[in-house]
Formats: structure tokens, sequence, C-alpha cells
């Protein structure tokens, strides 16, 4: 066994001293800017070495990023297989390892921010974040089966398929909780959502009501609803003008959805659309107009699906749901793909979207709350499960299943997952 000298030792241990300060100084400032605005410049300084002296450690951004995002993953993905093997054979700790994150400063909003950001083939951390959900699905999978031999978990249920839920709708809550804290508790959430694994797939208590003939009218509360602030005014003046702002708002949405908002500059879309900038300021005054703009757009063409007809009963209101997202994943996935870089981008309270996306968020649960509770008014929610709660977990549940199929889209089948989700909540019998 060879034996370093003790300068190199020395020298080893200064190496990975440095190399500590610059991955925590670079976790800080991708926390609080995003990795995009964030320049090696700025970690080097902010760690307190020449920006020559930090390319020595990270030759680029992209190793720096993968450095960041690993010594924060590795820990967690250790801390769930501990968990795991706890306590009592066959005990789930979801919302243990969660309380274990929260604590851990600036992790909810690294991660909340990369998942968004780095949906983007092209984004540096891509192909880490899908690997990422590969390895967590393949560790939840093994314990909801454990758990199930156990009988810790109803037999009937899908390890697989819930393993993929778990982890999307763990990514949807704590986005949410970081727009609306007051709202949404992750802890908890995950702490009801492992109760209920452990009954059957689509129960009822023997005592609830069969569902009623008379529904219970259900306001036509808009799903979509553009904030006031940032309706940008109808398009008007002569064809060749409003054919040329489509043609600036469909560039704007492509490059927001590759690159951010952030890191994108009026410049590049010009560019993309083959306008001047000058033009481009002609029909868009400013930067921020323009993303008000392209939020409108997404939530008019995502809200104005052709195929919607609204359900005269919440139930099947909620039922058809996977519908519409089946439609926006097959016609529609820039919509998609610029709607995750947003709103992950967009959770400092600084950012121009920010209210846009707190306000669309309580709209949503509002919705949603609305239809859990006249569906438990007419008997078609089994009385054990919670209105508010459900309409927090399924607005979760989706936005989270349409961040994994951006990083897999062969695997990962939004609609079908939500259908799951749904038959269980909504069970169409009256038996258990």
């Amino acid at each position: 066994m060879t034996t370093l000298p003790l300068p190199a030792i020395a020298r080893s241990a200064r190496t990975e001293r440095t190399r500590a300060a610059i991955v925590s100084a670079a976790h800080d400032l991708f926390v609080g800017r995003g990795y995009r605005a964030s320049s090696l410049r700025d970690v080097a300084a902010a760690a307190g070495i020449s920006h020559p002296g930090l390319l020595r450690h990270f030759a680029t951004k992209d190793a720096l990023l993968a450095a960041v995002v690993d010594s924060f993953e590795r820990d967690n993905e250790f801390a769930l297989l501990e968990q795991f093997a706890a306590d009592e054979p066959g005990t789930l700790g979801y919302s243990l390892i969660a309380q274990r994150n929260e604590e851990v400063p600036g992790y909810l909003a690294l991660f909340s921010a990369l998942t968004g950001e780095a949906s983007s083939p092209r984004h540096p951390a891509h192909e880490i974040v899908r690997d990422r959900y590969s390895r967590l699905r393949d560790l939840s999978t093994d314990a909801i089966d454990e758990a199930i031999a156990q009988d810790t978990v109803s037999t009937d249920r899908d390890p697989a398929g819930e393993s993929v839920r778990i982890a999307a709708a763990w990514d949807g809550l704590q986005l949410l909780a970081q727009y609306l804290p007051e709202r949404v508790d992750v802890v908890t959430a995950l702490e009801t959502y492992e109760e209920g694994l452990a009954l059957p797939l689509g129960w009822r208590d023997a005592d609830d009501p069969a569902p009623s003939e008379h529904a219970t009218p259900v306001p036509a509360l808009p799903l979509f609803q553009t904030v006031d602030a940032l309706v940008p005014t109808a398009p008007v003046g002569y064809r060749v003008g409003r054919e040329r702002r489509a043609k600036i708002l469909e560039g704007a949405i492509a490059l927001f959805a590759q690159e951010g908002y952030g890191d994108t500059s009026l410049r590049d879309i010009a560019e993309r659309v083959g306008v001047s900038k000058s033009t481009l300021l002609h029909y868009y005054g400013s930067k921020e107009e323009l993303l008000s703009a392209v939020l409108s757009e997404r939530d008019r063409l995502v809200g104005s699906r052709g195929s919607y007809v609204r359900a005269s009963r919440a139930v099947e209101e909620l039922r058809a749901l996977p519908l519409g997202a089946a439609e926006n994943t097959a016609t529609a996935p820039g919509l998609i793909e610029v709607y995750a870089v947003l709103s992950c981008e967009a959770l400092p309270a600084d950012h121009p979207a920010h209210a846009y996306f707190e306000q669309r968020f309580r709209r949503v649960l509002d919705h949603f709350a609305t239809l859990f509770r006249a569906a438990l008014e007419d008997g078609d929610l089994p009385s054990h499960r919670d209105p508010e709660f459900e309409a927090v977990w399924l607005t979760a549940l989706w936005d989270g299943l349409q961040y994994q199929w951006l990083y897999d889209r062969s695997s990962v089948d939004v609609a079908a997952q939500l259908t799951a989700h749904l038959d269980d909540v909504l069970p169409r019998t009256t038996g258990r």
C-alpha cells in the first residue's frame, strides 16, 4: 500500500476544502439566482477565489452543477435507503425524508428550480435529473414491494405505478409549498398518502351513502384564468402586424422553454424570429410585457381545448381531466415545456412571473377543491377523503407527472397515471 507524503496529504486536504467551498458558493447562487443567471465568475467571487483558480477545480459550469446536484442527491438517496431499512419492516418513510429535506438549507428551492430548468434536453443537468427520477422510482418500487409483503400496504396496490405517482406528487408538493406555504404542507400531505396506501384501491366505508341521483350544481370556475395585471392588450391593427406579433410570441415561447426567461434576451428572440430588436419592441414594449403575453397565450391555448365539454356532475368533470392531459402531451408539448420551466424559474419573489403563478396555483386549488366538495356532497367521493387535501394532491401530481414526462416521454404516461389515481379516489362502485 502506497502512503502519500505529508505535503501531498496537505495539498489534497486543501483541494477538498477549496472544492467544498466552491460547491457551497455555487449552491447558494444557483438557489438565489438560478443556474442560468449565475456565472463561474460569480461563483469564484462568492467562494473567495480567482476565476482561474476555480477553473482548476471545475473546468465548466456544467461540471460544477453536477457536483452541486450530486452532493445533495447522494445524501438524499442514502437517507431513503436508511429510512426504508429502519424502524419496523414495511414502514414507508416518505414523510420523514421530506421533513429532513426541509431542514437542509436551500434544498427545496434548488431542486424545485432545477426540476423545471433542466427539463429541456439541451440543459446540462437534464441527464442528471432524468437518472435521479429513475433511481428514486426503483428505490420506491422496492420499498412498496416490501411493505406489501409485510402487510402494511394493500396487496392490490401497483408498486411501479405508485412509485411514479409518489415521486411526481412529491415534486409538485415541494413547488406548491413554496408558492402557497400557508396552504400546502409537504410532510403532512405525504403522511396522509402513506396512511392511504394501507387501504384497498377505491375503498369506501360501508356506511357511506350511495351516490345521489341529483348532482350538486358546480360553479363554472375558470381553471385557467390569466392574472389581470399580466393581461396584454388584445392584438389590433393590420393583418401583417397581427401575424408578426404572433410569430414573435411563438419564438418567445420556444426560447423560454429551451433557455428559461432569465437567460433569454430580446435580441435572442428577435434573431430567432428574423426581425430587429427595435421591431420587436414596437410590438412588445419590454421583456416583461412579452413574458406576460407568453403566459396569457399559454393559458388561452390550454384552456380553449376544442374537445372539452363541461360535465354536469363534479365526479365526471374530475374523471375527464386525463383526457385533457393526453391531448396536451400529444398536441402541445411546447406549452408543457414553457410551463415547467417558468413555474420553477419564477419561485423567487422578485421574478416578474412569480405573482402570476402564485395566483394561478391558488385558483387551480380552489377549482379542484370546489369539484371535490361537490363530489362529496353527491356521494361520489368517499367520506374519509378530504376535498382540500385531494385538490392539493391532484394539482401536485399533475404538475409532477408533466415534469417526469419531459425527462422520460416514452415511459411516463401522464393521462394513465392520472386515471389510476382518480379511479382510486373516485371509485365507480359503492362496494369495498
